[in-house]
């Protein structure tokens, strides 16, 4: 007893902690759109509440969950989904807890890379102090470079990939990706002046749950390599934006008729309404991602019947770039479909169960799309939200093309270590990581100049040391992954059913 009344206290202490922190705030959905659901509010629970988990298997007094009790039966028998899902919910805590000193800390960190750029280095910054000739970076130039932008200033295309190829678009979507981090002015200096093409437009769009502009991405028309061909970029999870990290973490999903699952936030950020996913929405208020960029492609492709576009995306990118064409289905927009060429991912998180994944595959196939999901390494963010059979379910549809340090490419049906947590893998990702920060060092002399690290990038390496994968989220290897990786690709199949349509 004297046991008990010692630690409770302190369980009571980090609750109410825990509970004071309401970063993130959530509306209620009106769930008529679907009958099966699965929502969690971490801002919610407390640190007790996620001991208690661990230990309880009734989950429908949780006030943390939302969902019917018989979505939850299956659940109950499973230690392991507890677990999983008390994890991401203390992350998702801890990163809003930190989400202020975690902007703050990046702000600061990037404004000091900026303003040795502008001075020319560190010495030169000593010497501009001294002589009171320091330059201030400022913050709304088309030179103010991002964290992403600075562990890798590489903006310029790969003239050597032959336009019009896969490998071109893959480069192509990367880079896009990789910009989609940086501000406007930034973004249209890039698209304009470096690559010489068409900036269509650079949104924010809002967020109805979060009631925020949460979401960004931005569209150009490739005008002197391929004059009919429209690309949409949306912009990834920043390093210092603990609201995008809460979004890959979140385990909630929405269960759509002849769909399947599909994950919550990411639906959220794309441009879920709190009645579903109407098939227009005109709102004089608020540009929400997909009605915005589907109006504009709309547009655009019926001024030109010859005009084809692609998405692409970077980390949280990714997935709404793999989502959107899913909605475009849902709503019947087969014609928007076709011309569609390809969708280019870079270290995306997963979208839905198998059952969402073979809807999309359906659609993929049907409209004969280019689906390339990239996976560098041991990149985390590839690995969540985790793939349980009793809950989650999520999985990645289509195949996987798996990079290693190496950057030697093999299309596999998912990357190595599906769920990241493993302890067999522990000791290979160290060794992995301490070989990368090695290979920093050499891989300008290797591959060329245009490969060389800066410290920055060096010093993420030595971060991916202690957190194994984490450096390899960077579109940096993404980037080297599509000009130095050789995919081998495995021949086409052909199905019986593929036989009888050629036949008739």
């Amino acid at each position: 007893m004297t046991h008990k009344s010692t630690i409770s206290p302190f369980f009571l202490f980090l609750s109410k902690v825990f509970s004071s922190f309401h970063i993130v705030r959530m509306s209620k959905t009106n769930m008529k759109f679907c009958n099966s659901y699965f929502l969690v509010d971490p801002t919610k629970a407390s640190f007790l509440d996620l001991l208690l988990l661990l230990f309880s298997s009734n989950l429908t007094s949780a006030r943390f969950i939302d969902s019917p009790p018989d979505t939850l039966k299956g659940f109950r028998r499973s230690f392991a989904s507890r677990w999983i899902l008390a994890l991401a919910i203390f992350l998702q805590k801890v990163l809003m807890l930190l989400s202020k000193p975690f902007a703050f800390i990046g702000q600061k960190l990037t404004y000091w890379l900026n303003l040795l750029t502008a001075n020319g280095g560190f010495f030169n910054l000593i010497l501009n102090l001294m002589s009171g000739k320091l330059v201030k970076p400022d913050k709304s130039s088309a030179t103010y470079t991002s964290f992403i932008g600075c562990s890798d200033r590489r903006i310029e295309l790969d003239e050597k990939i032959n336009v019009g190829s896969i490998e071109y678009k893959s480069m192509l979507s990367i880079m896009a990706s990789k910009i989609s981090y940086e501000s406007k002015p930034y973004i249209t200096s890039v698209v304009k002046n470096t690559w010489k093409m068409d900036l269509v437009g650079n949104y924010d769009f809002y967020n109805a749950f979060q009631e925020s502009k949460l979401t960004q991405a931005f569209v150009f028309k490739t005008s002197s390599t391929n004059p009919d061909l429209i690309v949409v970029s949306f912009r990834g999870t920043e390093p210092f934006e603990a609201a995008d990290w809460c979004t890959d973490l979140d385990l909630s999903w929405y269960e759509m008729k002849n769909v399947g699952k599909v994950h919550a936030g990411f639906s959220r950020a794309l441009g879920l309404q709190k009645d579903g996913w109407p098939k227009e929405n005109i709102s004089l208020l608020h540009q929400y991602a997909y009605y915005t960029i589907r109006q504009m492609l709309r547009d655009k492709l019926g001024r030109n019947k010859n005009l084809k576009y692609i998405l692409t995306g970077h980390s949280l990118g990714g997935a709404l770039a793999a989502l959107f064409p899913a909605i475009l289905a849902i709503h019947g927009e087969d014609e928007l479909l076709d011309k569609l060429e390809g969708i280019y991912t870079f270290g995306q998180p997963r979208v839905g169960d198998e059952d969402f994944g073979e809807f999309m595959k359906g659609v993929v196939k049907k409209h004969g799309i280019e689906y390339e999901r990239f996976v560098y390494n041991n990149d985390v963010v590839p690995r969540v939200p985790f793939d349980d059979k009793y809950l989650f379910s999520y999985k990645h549809y289509g195949p996987c093309n798996s990079f290693n340090s190496l950057y030697k490419g093999k299309v596999r049906e998912d990357a190595p270590n599906a769920n990241y947590f493993n302890l067999l893998w522990l000791i290979p990702q160290l060794l992995t990581g301490l070989w990368e920060f090695i290979r920093s060092f050499i891989l300008q002399f290797w591959k060329g100049d245009e490969y060389k690290e800066n410290w920055l990038m060096r010093f993420v390496r030595v971060v991916g040391i202690v957190f194994p994968g984490g450096s390899n989220h960077f579109p940096f290897d993404y980037v080297n992954s599509t000009r130095l990786g050789g995919l081998v690709r495995p021949p086409p199949t052909t199905t019986p059913e593929d036989k009888l349509a050629l036949i008739a």
